[in-house]
């Protein structure tokens, strides 16, 4: 049964296509809450100082941590961005993790881009995001050579690619998760709704789909007129999973974790594992709920890629929380 699974594995080779950002992330911790230090009624002159007490860089990105994800689940997604002359290190980290990089343009007058994420008490975060080498789309001449079979993920980076991609899988019939994040007020509402439209599934957390649905007008019900698939993340209260003709959404409940020590990067943790499973054939709700189990592995370590798991360790996590593991390739 292994090697049938290895088989498997083997012809889906780098048949996941992963475009977004790779960042470094500059992480703070801030010991108090943001909300004791804003004035509701002073919002208009906003100047606010957070004192943090502990910083760190780490390797980040919404296609760098996906990546990473996948990696652990012994996929080996083709990434799809941008990078600068600083990003020697973070080659050298993807290399060993066994990553192709061939898809990664490089800029020799840039800076990769950098977030600078600030952390409360509360898990609230502040973020703030030099795109750099970002700005750049990906290499027209190393755009996603797809086939039939094969998934995509478009996470948030270049706002070029993240119309043009679309367009590529539609017109092949690959089936793509659109993941618009922090690019949603740069996309705007006309190029929102073409870059989700017929996408397999529309993903974001809580504020990122209320934002989505203002922005374009769209409701809920009307955002399933155009994909297959919405799916809302809400934090330790898990995920919702809402598709057309059901009467009710699904909710998929969040992993628990002893302690959480950092939760960023939980999101495109979620992504990998959703991905992972739609990828091995798997349908949406449980490929949902590997997507949790990855999710909490990445919150119990300071940063987005300091994580890991064994088949072993995270088949435990599935199944103390949802029941019996699925088949995976792995």
């Amino acid at each position: 049964q292994a090697s049938t699974l290895n088989a498997k594995l083997t012809e889906r080779h780098m048949s996941i296509h992963l475009s977004g950002s790779l960042a470094y992330d500059r992480i703070m911790t801030f010991p108090g809450r943001f909300e004791e230090h804003i004035l509701p009624e002073k919002l208009h002159i906003l100047n606010v100082c957070f004192l943090i007490d502990r910083i760190e860089e780490k390797r980040g990105g919404t296609a760098g941590n996906i990546a990473f994800n996948l990696a652990l689940l012994k996929e080996r997604p083709r990434i799809c961005a941008s990078v600068g002359k600083d990003f020697e290190e973070y080659a050298r980290a993807l290399e060993g993790m066994g990553l192709p990089l061939d898809g990664i343009r490089r800029l020799a007058q840039n800076f990769t881009a950098c977030a600078y994420i600030t952390t409360d008490q509360q898990g609230n975060q502040i973020t703030g995001f030099s795109p750099a080498a970002m700005n750049t789309p990906c290499d027209p001449a190393f755009r996603p050579d797809v086939k039939p079979g094969d998934w995509a993920v478009v996470a948030p980076g270049n706002v070029d690619d993240m119309l043009d991609l679309p367009e590529l899988y539609r017109s092949h019939g690959i089936p793509y998760i659109y993941d618009p994040g922090q690019q949603v007020p740069a996309l705007g509402a006309e190029r929102l709704v073409s870059g989700f439209t017929g996408a397999e599934a529309l993903i974001g957390n809580d504020y990122e789909i209320e934002l989505i649905c203002k922005m374009t007008g769209l409701s809920k019900t009307a955002l399933l007129d155009r994909v297959g698939w919405l799916i809302t993340t809400l934090g330790e209260n898990g995920s919702m999973l809402m598709k057309k003709g059901w009467d009710t959404p699904r909710r998929i409940a969040a992993v628990k974790v002893p302690a959480v020590a950092d939760p960023t990067g939980a999101g495109d943790a979620y992504r990998a594992g959703l991905i992972k499973g739609l990828h091995s054939g798997l349908d949406m709700e449980t490929s949902a709920e590997l997507g949790a189990v990855c999710s909490s592995f990445c919150i119990e370590k300071y940063g987005t890629q300091e994580h890991g798991f064994t088949r072993e360790t995270f088949s435990r996590r599935y199944e103390e929380t949802y029941g019996p593991m699925p088949e995976l390739p792995w």
